[in-house]
């Protein structure tokens, strides 16, 4: 692919390394809210998302409003993943629109809602999250997708419209026909998806060049896993997640995978990786400076 316009725009060359270190699943539990209050104050993290479907959001709002410097976004939620630990949709009981589950929940999995939710009524899911987010006290600063649920030929374009419509940059990687195919997707979908990039990108939305993360199956030595994973990161603009969570009974009851969403907070509470980070010539932006260039 051109090299990304939304560097140039931000003062940056087509050479360097730029993230935006986010943090996903804020408002999830207790947990989440927590180790993402004390890693923006420590300076590696710059961005963040809250469910708003989930328990405690309303604290994650109320984290926005005392901090309305706070870079944060909508993680728009589709499913709800934990065995016992379960949210649902805030626009509808409905179960006729394909959202629900059989315990009146959320689907677990991507593929489920992908295969059952209507349009139409995730849509207007979506919208109602960001609004009840916006309603709430959010100054949100983006939209992204918890599972990458929205990735989907009958969702897609209900995710950008609704960024377009509120002005606020969306996770959307700019990928051509050929990288959509390297991730397993059919040719048919992959074209429309390169065209709508194309599209999005001639109207002058700010787009992603990378998606990357830490793998939530390996906690042990996470501060080497980050520090490699900065040391590969390409030229261009990366979205870099992780899912850090402080450690409480809480969200060891929760997930399974809690081990590493400890090891990403305690990683990236780290002096020593905020210092191999400062001097790796990565670039760390928010996702406020993208929603500048859009209005």
């Amino acid at each position: 692919m051109n090299p990304n316009p939304t560097l140039k725009k931000l003062g940056f060359t087509e050479r360097d390394r730029v993230a935006i270190v986010h943090v996903d699943d804020l408002g999830m539990c207790q947990a989440s809210l927590t180790a993402f209050a004390e890693l923006v104050d420590f300076g590696i993290v710059s961005s963040g998302a809250v469910m708003m479907p989930c328990p405690w959001a309303p604290a994650a709002a109320a984290y926005c409003r005392a901090h309305p410097r706070a870079d944060v976004g909508v993680h728009l939620t589709l499913t709800s993943e934990w065995e016992t630990y379960r949210w649902g949709p805030l626009s509808t009981r409905d179960a006729g629109s394909g959202l629900l589950d059989s315990e009146g929940c959320f689907h677990r999995t991507s593929e489920e809602a992908q295969a059952c939710a209507d349009p139409e009524a995730v849509a207007l899911e979506l919208r109602t999250q960001l609004d009840r987010g916006l309603a709430a006290g959010i100054d949100a600063t983006h939209i992204d997708t918890h599972m990458g649920t929205v990735a989907h030929p009958k969702f897609i374009m209900g995710y950008v419209q609704l960024a377009l419509e509120r002005g606020l940059p969306p996770m959307i990687p700019r990928l051509d026909e050929a990288g959509w195919r390297a991730l397993n997707i059919d040719a048919e979908t992959a074209a429309f998806a390169a065209q709508v990039i194309a599209q999005l990108e001639a109207q002058g939305l700010p787009l992603l060049d990378h998606i990357d993360s830490l793998p939530l199956d390996r906690p042990d030595g996470r501060i080497e896993q980050a520090k490699r994973a900065f040391d590969r990161l390409p030229a261009g603009l990366t979205h870099f997640l992780i899912h850090a969570s402080a450690d409480t009974p809480e969200l060891r009851a929760i997930t399974p995978d809690a081990p590493s969403r400890i090891a990403d907070y305690q990683a990236f509470m780290s002096p020593e990786l905020r210092r191999y980070v400062r001097d790796s010539g990565v670039q760390i932006i928010g996702y406020r400076a993208l929603r500048d260039l859009m209005r």
